[in-house]
């Protein structure tokens, strides 16, 4: 194996880790990492959302037999991100005869969403203490106007997610958090990994319709992610959360600030 075949395998593996421990960073991290890599940005952000939508379809099963999924949530995300990816990569496709144009977009959002994504992260705590709070208060939406909310939300996470692979994770749950807090954390949890898989899935064969997809680099992410993710998920709160989190809200904020100036 090559030694930058063997580089991503390793790096998936690390992601997967991360992920399967503390159940964010996967996009966050990895598109970045594509990116040291060598690989352009439109590449490596449609490797990575396919590279998402495979590794949390596994995780879809387990909620679902374990009933963690809110399917009408679920539906009412899907059919604002969905839309919101079509046009997305309508737009990204109007620039595909200027590649320099179309990756220099991609760059500069990915940076600015990873500092979105670093500031859910750090502040995750006090997010969902206000909405545990909401909660208990005047302010609870229902009925339709809750359902234009989750639309509208899952609106702006499928342009995120369609123009930089990232944001179904973290800001997706936080999002969920505020809008639902009086549900449990575990059905939030998976009711936001079962409108990944699909969001990811086809902002990733959009992506790769335009070509902007490396199956080989997909195929040495995977050999070491899944077994990543499985080691992590078995070595989750063994770590403090709050060690962990700011570490990564530390690493995502250096690494956006870069992308993005």
């Amino acid at each position: 194996m090559e030694l930058a075949n063997f580089g991503l395998v390793i790096a998936g593996l690390v992601v997967g880790f991360i992920v399967g421990m503390t159940g964010v960073g996967g996009g966050s991290l990895m598109t970045p990492i594509l990116l040291w890599f060598g690989i352009n940005p439109a590449t490596a952000v449609g490797t990575d959302l396919l590279y998402a939508a495979i590794t949390k379809s596994s995780g879809v099963l387990v909620h679902r037999k374990n009933k963690n999924i809110d399917w009408a949530i679920t539906g009412w995300l899907t059919l604002g991100s969905v839309p919101a990816v079509a046009l997305t990569l309508w737009f990204l496709s109007s620039l595909h005869t200027a590649p320099d144009a179309m990756n220099a977009i991609i760059k500069q959002a990915l940076g600015f969403v990873l500092f979105a994504t670093a500031l859910a992260i750090f502040f995750k705590k006090r997010l969902l203490d206000f909405a545990h709070k909401r909660a208990g208060g005047n302010y609870n939406p229902s009925g339709s106007r809750l359902n234009v909310m989750t639309v509208i939300t899952g609106l702006i996470l499928g342009t995120m997610v369609a123009l930089t692979s990232i944001g179904a994770g973290a800001l997706g749950t936080v999002a969920l958090f505020i809008l639902y807090p009086l549900l449990p954390t575990r059905r939030l949890v998976g009711t936001e990994i079962a409108h990944a898989v699909p969001l990811t899935l086809v902002a990733g064969l959009g992506h790769a319709s335009m070509g902007n997809m490396d199956w080989g680099v997909l195929g040495f992410l995977l050999v070491g992610s899944l077994p990543g993710i499985w080691l992590g998920s078995h070595l989750t709160g063994r770590i403090s959360d709050e060690v962990l989190r700011p570490c990564l809200a530390t690493m995502l904020v250096l690494i956006g600030y870069k992308l993005a100036f």
